[in-house]
């Protein structure tokens, strides 16, 4: 019995196999939140574009003067139609299932658009969804200087 307990030769083969999976499934985790993280920065900065075109959707009319300066005046029809044709120019191809949530002008100053999107893993894998809906919000707001 003392010699069974003394004795360490035994096999790293079942060790090496379970540190080479256990890697591998990490490699594959970094390599879908990466994407998930690009892909959402990718879309975040394609709304921040579009709320900076709904955000410049005012009329000289709409300028009002006031005693702090001139200050613009936003529709909701007008920063929707703004933000749909800088999306219609806009390289959007990438995108899979791109959608416009909200283009709107809640307190006539700023403009508010939220965009959603699918993304998918690069690997689907048992640890991984198949693939997740993205959205996200940006506002942007004209000033004079």
């Amino acid at each position: 019995m003392k010699r069974l307990r003394d004795d360490e030769s035994g096999s790293i083969l079942p060790l090496t196999i379970f540190y080479g999976f256990l890697a591998l499934v990490l490699i594959l985790l970094v390599v879908a939140a990466t994407s998930l993280y690009l892909e959402r920065k990718r879309l975040f900065s394609l709304a921040d574009s579009a709320a900076l075109a709904g955000a410049e959707a005012f009329t000289l009319e709409g300028v009002a003067v006031t005693a702090g300066g001139a200050r613009p005046s936003l529709q909701t029809p007008d920063v929707a139609s703004a933000v749909d044709s800088y999306l219609d120019a806009a390289p959007t191809d990438e995108f899979t299932g791109l959608e416009v949530v909200e283009a709107a002008s809640h307190d006539g100053r700023s403009a508010t658009v939220t965009l959603s999107s699918s993304w998918r893993p690069p690997l689907v894998t048992l640890l991984v969804p198949e693939g997740l809906r993205i959205e996200v919000t940006a506002r942007a707001r004209s000033v004079f200087g």
